[in-house]
C-alpha cells in the first residue's frame, strides 16, 4: 500500500508538462463606415449619410379645420318639417337652423296653461275661506302647493315648446347636414355639425413608420394652396397632438398642426402643405442600422472600433427611428467605423476582428 504513490508519480510529471491552452480568439464583428455607402435598406450592409431626411423636405398635405366642432340637435323628439339652412352656410348666434312639427307640444303647453289657471283659481278661493276661518291651514297649504306645481308644469311645457326649433349657439359654418325634413329624430340626436368661428388648425395624416421622428409641440411651417401670393411667407404651426390609434383603413396616424395668427375665419376644408423643419436646409442625417444601436439605459450609444481593434462606447442623440435605420443627429461625424450586429456581445476596451466588408449598392 505505501508504494502506490510512486506509481501516480509519472502520471503527474506528464500532466505538469503540458502546455496552457491557447488563449480565446477575438470576436469577429461587421463593421461599416459612418457617411459611407447608401442609406440602410433591408439587406444592405452598408449605411450611409442622407441630406434633409427628417428635416425642411419632409412635408404632409392636410386641411383646414376647427379646432372645436359642435354637434347640434334637438332637445326634444319629434318629426323635421322644416330645415333652413344647407352645408356650407355661415350661420350666426341665435339663427334659426331647423324646426319641429310643434303641434303636440303646443297642446301639451295648452294643456299646462289650463290646469294652472285652474289651480290659481283655486288657491284664490281657498285664501278668501281661510280668512273667513272656514277651513284649516293645512288646506291651504296643500292648495300652494297644487299651484307651484301647476306653475312648474306650465314652465316646462313652455320651454319644451321652445325646443321644437333649433337656433345656432354661435356663429360659425354648417359642415354637415345630419337629418332632413320628414325625418323623426329623438332628443339629442345629432341633426348638425357646427364649426364655430374662432381657432383653425390642420389636420394631417402621419405615416406609422415615420411616427418616431415626431412629438407633441414639434415646430411645423404652414402654406396654402390657394394663397393668392405664392410669395407669402407660411404660418407658423405647433404640432398639437398625434392620435394613438391608427387609422384601421389607411394605417396613419391623426395628427392636428395649430396655428399662429391664422385668421379666425379661414374657410373649412381648404387644402395646406405642412412642413417640419428640423434644422438647416440641407443639413445632413448619418444613418445607421438599428442593429448598430446600444440602449445603456435610456442612452443610445455605438461602438466605435479604434486603429488598434478596440471597441469602446460612444453615446449618440437619434432623432428618429425609421424603416431605413436610426437616424444619428449627434455623437458621430461621419467617418467613423462601428460595430453593426452583435452590439449586446461585447465591453469596452476588448479587442475583436473585423470581418471584410461587402459593398452595398
Amino acid at each position: 500500500m505505501k508504494l502506490a504513490p510512486f506509481f501516480l508519480l509519472p502520471l503527474l510529471l506528464a500532466a505538469c508538462g503540458e502546455a496552457p491552452p491557447p488563449p480565446a480568439a477575438p470576436k469577429l464583428v461587421r463593421t461599416l463606415k459612418v457617411g459611407a455607402g447608401s442609406p440602410c435598406a433591408p439587406g444592405t450592409p452598408l449605411c450611409g449619410q442622407v441630406t434633409a431626411l427628417d428635416g425642411a423636405d419632409r412635408s404632409y398635405s392636410g386641411e383646414v379645420r376647427a379646432r372645436i366642432e359642435t354637434t347640434l340637435g334637438f332637445r326634444v323628439g319629434g318629426k323635421i318639417v322644416e330645415r333652413r339652412v344647407d352645408v356650407g352656410a355661415a350661420v350666426k348666434a341665435g339663427q334659426v337652423l331647423a324646426r319641429l312639427d310643434a303641434a303636440d307640444a303646443g297642446l301639451q303647453a295648452t294643456q299646462a296653461e289650463a290646469q294652472l289657471a285652474l289651480a290659481a283659481a283655486e288657491l284664490a278661493r281657498y285664501r278668501d275661506l281661510k280668512a273667513r276661518n272656514f277651513i284649516s291651514a293645512s288646506a291651504l297649504d296643500a292648495r300652494e302647493t297644487s299651484f307651484k306645481a301647476a306653475e312648474a308644469q306650465a314652465g316646462l311645457a313652455k320651454n319644451q315648446s321652445s325646443y321644437t326649433t333649433l337656433l345656432a349657439d354661435r356663429n360659425g359654418v354648417v359642415g354637415q347636414v345630419l337629418a332632413e325634413p320628414g325625418q323623426v329624430v329623438s332628443a339629442g340626436q345629432p341633426v348638425f355639425r357646427l364649426t364655430p368661428d374662432g381657432e383653425r388648425e390642420i389636420a394631417i395624416a402621419l405615416p406609422e413608420g415615420e411616427l418616431g421622428g415626431f412629438k407633441a409641440g414639434q415646430a411645423a411651417e404652414v402654406t396654402f394652396w390657394a394663397a393668392s401670393d405664392p410669395a407669402a411667407r407660411p404660418l407658423v404651426g405647433r404640432l398639437r397632438e398625434i392620435s394613438p390609434v391608427a387609422d384601421p383603413v389607411t394605417r396613419t396616424f391623426a395628427a392636428r398642426v395649430s396655428l399662429k395668427d391664422a385668421d379666425p375665419l379661414l374657410p373649412i376644408g381648404m387644402t395646406a402643405t405642412v412642413r417640419f423643419p428640423t434644422g438647416a436646409a440641407g443639413a445632413t442625417k448619418l444613418i445607421v442600422p438599428l442593429t448598430a444601436i446600444f440602449q445603456q439605459g435610456n442612452q443610445p450609444a455605438v461602438w466605435i472600433v479604434g486603429a488598434d481593434n478596440t471597441v469602446r462606447l460612444q453615446a449618440v442623440s437619434v432623432s428618429a427611428y425609421t424603416d431605413s435605420g436610426a437616424v444619428v443627429t449627434g455623437g458621430l461625424a461621419g467617418g467613423e467605423q462601428i460595430v453593426a450586429a452583435g452590439v449586446n456581445l461585447l465591453t469596452a476596451g476588448e479587442t475583436v476582428r473585423v470581418s471584410p466588408q461587402v459593398t452595398g449598392k
